[in-house]
């Protein structure tokens, strides 16, 4: 492996550090472009270039709307990504052949834009603490996903500004990708945070951290204000919320089961989301009727991210840096097992089922967004608390390598052809983030 000799003792420390324990005020680093790893396997990986906006940073690179960004999507057709610029309430849309900034889509909304609400879903997220001007507000971009072969683009609400403690209704967009614009405003529950399509394109799943409740959407047709909710299922129990209105607290930390990843199954009917607290595990929803019907557990705890490629599931532990893998059969046992009059039921979770047959590959510390090469060989995992972008040969479910990210990574996606690779770097209080480093990947023909 070939990487440059100063980011390799500073990862080197990472690891040592992350061995002997998790709690750890990890420095901040920043790669550089030409930093580059080939694997054993012949998979180079090559920083090309960045978009930052830190302190000290290279001028040619400097993007001033990167401000803690959250998330990255490459558009279904490859040509474009998006960058969800959390705190500078912004979608920053790039060029993915130039890396070229094209344009910036702002968040931010005077309560004039009546024209881009639907039909109020007050019987799913009624406002209980706020009433006047609830459509003015700043909207911070979580997560983001594509529907309709990508005419679409839909990016959730973290929550509306004058929320100070995400109580209340907060809202996603939907973006035309051919215009770069907002056609349609939809409330959510508070906490929006992943947002995922259906197989067959007919549904969207919105979960939501504030209060354990995931929204299916059906989104059939093609009209964007004909697109309504279905159902708001809570997994296991929907939180009552009544906090202050003028005192904050850390709803990131204070908000039930902390649910994340969520991915639809072949077949649609059934949905995944995980909880992070706690031993974690995956609440089984059936999507036609709406209903939660158990918990799988057997996982290893703070499942963060998941998605489904072929016969299996692939899913990252936050906080000790791991990815594992199931097969979709073996899911499938243990849901059925959630419909035996014996299955275990507890007070918490509902019915549970324990499922066997995951394989667990150890990576780094803080293993947030995970994403697969095309052809499913690789898989990349951003691990936020090492400052490493961290690659797994799926064939043997082992590390091949790894490489310096700018710190604190959070988000990644790889182009459909498989030759780019973008992180997002969100920081932490202690600093870091504000970047989005943009990789090559190149394999041995």
């Amino acid at each position: 492996m070939m990487l440059n000799n100063i980011h390799r003792i500073i990862l080197t420390v990472f690891v040592a550090i992350s061995s002997a324990a998790t709690a750890v005020a990890y420095p901040v680093v920043h790669s550089a472009v030409g930093d580059c790893i080939t694997t054993a396997d012949g998979l180079t990986l090559r920083l090309v270039t960045k978009h930052q906006n830190y302190e000290g940073g290279e001028d040619d690179t400097r993007d001033t709307d990167i401000d803690s960004p959250k998330s990255v999507n490459f558009t279904p057709d490859g040509r474009k990504y998006y960058v969800n610029s959390l705190e500078g309430c912004c979608t920053v849309v790039y060029d993915a052949a130039t890396h070229e900034k094209l344009k910036v889509i702002n968040h931010k909304f005077d309560g004039s834009e009546t024209h881009l609400w639907g039909k109020p879903e007050t019987a799913f997220f009624p406002f209980r603490h706020y009433f006047d001007n609830v459509n003015s507000f700043d909207g911070k971009p979580v997560e983001g996903c594509f529907s309709h072969s990508g005419r679409y683009f839909w990016v959730p609400y973290y929550r509306r500004t004058f929320d100070i403690n995400a109580q209340d209704p907060s809202a996603l967009c939907v973006i035309d990708t051919e215009k770069d614009e907002i056609v349609r405003l939809m409330e959510t529950g508070p906490l929006p945070k992943m947002v995922v399509t259906s197989f067959d394109g007919k549904k969207l799943a919105v979960t939501h951290w504030g209060d354990n409740t995931v929204g299916i959407v059906n989104i059939e047709g093609n009209d964007p204000f004909a697109w309504h909710y279905e159902s708001c299922p809570a997994i296991t129990k929907k939180l009552v919320l009544n906090y202050s209105l003028t005192k904050q607290i850390n709803r990131d930390a204070d908000s039930g089961l902390k649910l994340r990843g969520t991915v639809f199954l072949p077949g649609d009917s059934l949905l995944l989301v995980s909880r992070m607290c706690g031993a974690g595990g995956f609440g089984v929803v059936d999507v036609k009727r709406g209903k939660y019907l158990g918990m799988l557990t057997g996982m290893l705890e703070n499942t963060r991210h998941m998605l489904v490629s072929g016969d299996y599931v692939y899913l990252s532990c936050n906080i000790e840096g791991y990815v594992q893998r199931i097969a979709i059969s073996d899911l499938m046992k243990g849901i059925r097992r959630l419909s035996s009059p014996d299955c275990r039921k507890t007070s918490e979770l509902g019915r549970t089922a324990t499922v066997q047959g995951f394989i667990t590959c150890k990576v780094n510390p803080g293993a947030r967004t995970i994403s697969l090469s095309p052809d499913g060989r690789w898989l990349f995992a951003a691990c936020n608390s090492s400052s490493s972008l961290v690659i797994v040969d799926t064939q043997k479910m082992q590390v091949a390598g790894q490489i310096i990210a700018d710190s604190f990574p959070v988000g990644l996606d790889i182009s459909p052809d498989g030759r780019w690779l973008v992180t997002t770097s969100q920081g932490r209080s202690n600093g870091g983030g504000n970047a989005v480093d943009v990789f090559e990947i190149v394999t041995q023909k």
